[in-house]
């Protein structure tokens, strides 16, 4: 049953005792704020120097690396877009971002994953329109044959902790 394998807490994604998180990156996969940042400072140096190799990544694409210092035995770094309005494809993105995610998770034999709200902190997408793309995409893909066995989305706030509940009653209890 796909509700089973889908979680939501509010916390400190850096902390999860999953196989693997991921990092709303930016372009760069350098560091920055946010989610990002706090994800290198846990992880340590060494994921600023894996990341360097990586030569950055378009936005809706996604990059693995090892996890470092974290819980975590992987990182998978994916760049979200920045709202515009929504008139510019923000929502394809999106889901593009969940999608590569998973899908290099199934690649990586990973069987749990978290994820952060991406693109909702600084890239201001609406995290209600978020929570029901993240939602749709990872319900699609735990409906599909994958290795993943739980995904875990991580909200850093109690609004967007509503946002995800609300979103997998409607979606996923429907």
């Amino acid at each position: 049953m796909i509700k089973s394998k889908i979680a939501v807490i509010q916390g400190d994604i850096t902390q999860q005792q999953v196989d693997a998180i991921v990092n709303a990156a930016n372009n760069s996969l350098l560091g920055g704020g946010g989610v990002d940042g706090a994800i290198h400072r846990a992880a340590g140096s060494k994921l600023l120097a894996e990341c360097r190799k990586l030569q950055g990544c378009a936005t809706g694409e996604a990059k693995i690396t090892k996890g470092y210092n974290l819980p975590a035995q992987w990182v998978i770094h994916t760049v979200g877009p920045v709202w515009q309005g929504g008139k510019h494809g923000e929502d394809e993105l999106l889901a593009q971002c969940y999608r590569n995610s998973l899908a290099l998770a199934d690649k990586y034999e990973i069987s749990s994953i978290a994820f952060p709200g991406i693109s909702t902190g600084i890239y201001s997408f609406p995290i209600q329109r978020a929570a029901k793309i993240a939602v749709t995409e990872v319900k699609k893909f735990l409906e599909s044959d994958t290795k993943v066995e739980q995904v875990i989305l991580v909200a850093f706030s109690e609004t967007a902790y509503n946002a995800y509940v609300a979103a997998i009653q409607e979606i996923v209890c429907e």
